[in-house]
């Protein structure tokens, strides 16, 4: 058999191997399969690199919490040794036993240990800021092969987006993030620190690029994947050749002048959203040669939000992703949860019976 890549490797898995064995056994119980989780195949980004390590017969199989370890157990003893010449028990950079890799979950647990917030209420606003896309990306991107009781399509459905006023509340953190820093590009190249300013300019890139997957209201995975996402983004991606000729830039004068053509091309898109804008992204930084982002842009979209817990939250805070850069915490909903509480005063922990997944 000859697999393209970990997507339909684990379709294959689940039609052939691990779905007949499930439902000879265990007729009528409820299940969702699929390739959920960690791992670039599960974005459909894995390639002949992806396999040196966690890759390979992977499934996610979700059932009620009281059948998990049942259902566990019997995969153990009743899976074949190999599918498709491949091993269906092997060591992860988690895990170095040689177990099988049909991880078998309640769904609610599996669906709230990668959110960082308890799927089976309501979430308020201050909720959504705990999430990274990454997260979501891990519900949400892999492909579904069977879902008897519609829970976990629902819960993906519910995930598409933002709510509108969240929405509005990150796309102006994200600006407020490129006003307080663009000035600075120039800035630090005026007096001779180059250094400083390509620095300065890698992060506005990143903030832009960020930016332009909440327009085309897509999750951002992590960083590994995100500049190959960001250019398959179908509007958003205008705005690649001029974020890379700032990243290439000789001079502070070229890379302000890429970065200001960027975010033009970003606010049109904006616009086509029907979000508040601007005339312009950006105007003159007081009497120096500097360029800033407008100073009614921010307001204006603020200005949009309705919702008084939306209202509420701090300005410029926004999301997690949008003001933690370390991994350890990104990729921890338990840290991830504390560090929202801790900036807006609200938010929920994961509870502590559901364990962080896997980095992978």
């Amino acid at each position: 058999m000859t697999v393209a890549n970990g997507a339909d490797l684990a379709r294959a898995y689940w039609e052939r191997a691990v779905g007949p064995l499930l439902h000879r056994s265990f007729p009528g119980l409820p299940h969702a399969a699929g390739r959920l989780g960690t791992g670039s195949d599960v974005l459909g980004l894995d390639d002949a690199t992806s396999r040196d390590h966690d890759w390979g017969l992977r499934l996610t199989l979700l059932v009620p919490a009281a059948r998990v370890a049942e259902v566990d157990e019997f995969l153990a003893a009743e899976l074949p040794e190999e599918f498709a010449g491949l091993p269906t028990r092997f060591p992860t950079t988690w895990d170095p036993r040689p177990a099988h890799r049909v991880e078998v979950a309640d769904p609610d647990a599996f669906a709230t240990a990668r959110l960082g917030v308890d799927v089976t209420r309501p979430w308020s606003p201050a909720d959504w800021l705990v999430p990274t896309g990454q997260s979501v990306l891990e519900l949400t991107a892999g492909p579904l092969f069977a879902d008897t009781d519609g829970r976990t399509t629902r819960l993906r459905e519910r995930l598409a987006r933002y709510p509108d006023d969240v929405q509005h509340h990150v796309v102006a953190c994200d600006w407020q993030r490129l006003d307080q820093e663009l000035p600075f590009v120039g800035r630090t190249g005026q007096v001779g620190d180059d250094l400083g300013s390509r620095v300065v300019t890698a992060r506005l890139v990143r903030t832009a690029v960020h930016l332009g997957f909440l327009l085309e209201q897509r999750w951002p995975p992590y960083p590994k994947w995100a500049g190959t996402a960001f250019t398959a983004l179908p509007r958003a991606s205008v705005a690649v050749p001029a974020l890379a000729a700032a990243l290439a830039a000789g001079d502070w004068p070229q890379r302000q002048a890429a970065l200001c053509e960027a975010l033009e091309h970003l606010l049109h898109l904006q616009r086509t959203t029907g979000l508040p804008t601007t005339p312009t992204a950006t105007v003159p930084f007081h009497d120096r040669p500097f360029r800033c982002v407008d100073p009614g842009l921010v307001p204006a979209v603020l200005g949009a939000v309705r919702d008084a817990a939306a209202r509420a939250l701090p300005p410029g805070v926004g999301a997690v992703e949008q003001w933690v850069d370390a991994v350890d915490v990104l990729v921890d909903p338990v840290r991830r949860a504390a560090a929202v509480r801790a900036a807006t005063g609200s938010g929920d922990a994961v509870p502590p019976e559901h364990d962080a997944p896997p980095t992978g």
